[in-house]
């Protein structure tokens, strides 16, 4: 690899964290503590909820979300077909039975419609996932399921600071389950968490977290089953020190995206997937659709310029067999989709290089 590749995500862990984590060691907080419960604080006070319970990634959160409101053998999931997939994979593991709907035409989220179409007697949750900072109609979706008692719980993995007109994403239904991995716009390595307004969820979901108990100390009975799902005092030091620099970082991500819809805009072969930066939402990727998507890669790899085509679509995983359901707007994004370089930390000298080689290229056809 040589030394001035621009990678496809970039984001950095500095002093403060390393002094974080050094601290917690020093001070003997090593396993989940205090550390983590304040942790916790500094997210809910942030999001504006009751109750955050961190956990060992993005998938664990939903994983507990799932469990806590009784998903299991017999009942039904409903996820979108453009996720990544661990959605599918924390249902699809407790033995529910995954149903795949199709997404908007314009943007890669859940289509209401499609969901409505899908909402059986066995459904027992529906997951829409904030794609990209993108707002799902969560209230239009809780709607849907309100008479059934079927729970919605928001996967804003991809979501932490965006909002749109009902609200902060992820807080506006029973739970939102966020990601704290690597490419995301903060991190703490691996990690995740869930929060909630409603208290009993949230107890549910503190004693499946350890087992079925609220901490090992404590323990005189078992409760309900459970795993270890935590999240370490040193991991949540890091959370800590880049929670302090999500204000920032969101400024600098819409910057990012406002360069690269500024620059590529004469580019007709380049069609950028929207986000609503006047409402709130907040593109931690740079996404675009492209027909040439292949040719595009290999010739902006040949430059030392890394991207990354969209995952596939969930329906081609053959365990999550959906039968003869079609889903003609996934496809589109399945197949054309594409990750310019993008991340918290992307230098914008290296985006302007991303374009110009891109309008170069392409005034050239060499893509």
């Amino acid at each position: 690899m040589s030394s001035d590749k621009i990678q496809w995500w970039r984001t950095e862990f500095g002093e403060m964290e390393i002094d974080a984590v050094s601290s917690a060691i020093r001070n003997e907080n090593v396993s989940q503590g205090e550390i983590t419960k304040a942790f916790e604080a500094d997210l809910a006070e942030f999001i504006g909820v009751e109750h955050v319970i961190a956990t060992s990634s993005g998938t664990a959160a939903l994983m507990m979300a799932l469990i806590a409101v009784d998903v299991g053998p017999g009942t039904e999931v409903i996820v979108p077909n453009r996720t990544w997939i661990a959605t599918a994979h924390a249902a699809y593991l407790l033995g529910a039975a995954v149903v795949l709907v199709d997404v908007e035409k314009n943007r890669p989220v859940m289509s209401v419609e499609a969901v409505e179409a899908k909402i059986t007697k066995k459904t027992r949750a529906i997951i829409p996932v904030h794609m990209n900072g993108r707002g799902v109609d969560v209230p239009a979706i809780m709607e849907l399921g309100k008479h059934t008692g079927v729970a919605v719980i928001e996967d804003a993995a991809q979501a932490l600071g965006s909002k749109n007109h009902f609200g902060r994403l992820g807080a506006v239904s029973d739970v939102g389950c966020f990601s704290l991995s690597v490419a995301k716009i903060i991190s703490s390595g691996q990690g995740g968490f869930s929060v909630t307004n409603l208290k009993e969820i949230a107890d549910s979901m503190r004693n499946i977290r350890t087992h079925g108990v609220e901490n090992t100390v404590d323990a005189d009975s078992w409760n309900r089953p459970g795993l270890n799902f935590r999240l370490t005092d040193m991991q949540s030091a890091i959370g800590r020190e880049q929670l302090k620099k999500l204000s920032n970082r969101i400024k600098h991500c819409k910057e990012i995206y406002r360069m690269y819809e500024e620059g590529l805009s004469c580019i007709g072969r380049l069609i950028p997937i929207p986000v609503d930066l006047d409402a709130g939402e907040v593109p931690i990727y740079n996404e675009v659709l492209c027909a040439d998507r292949d040719s595009l890669v290999k010739f902006l790899a040949a430059k030392g310029i890394e991207t990354r085509a969209f995952y596939p679509d969930l329906d081609y995983a053959p365990y999550l067999d959906q039968g003869n359901s079609d889903f003609p707007n996934s496809r589109l994004f399945g197949t054309r989709g594409l990750y310019l370089p993008s991340g918290p930390n992307q230098k914008i000298e290296d985006i302007k290089k991303v374009i110009e080689v891109i309008k170069s290229g392409d005034e050239k056809n060499e893509w």
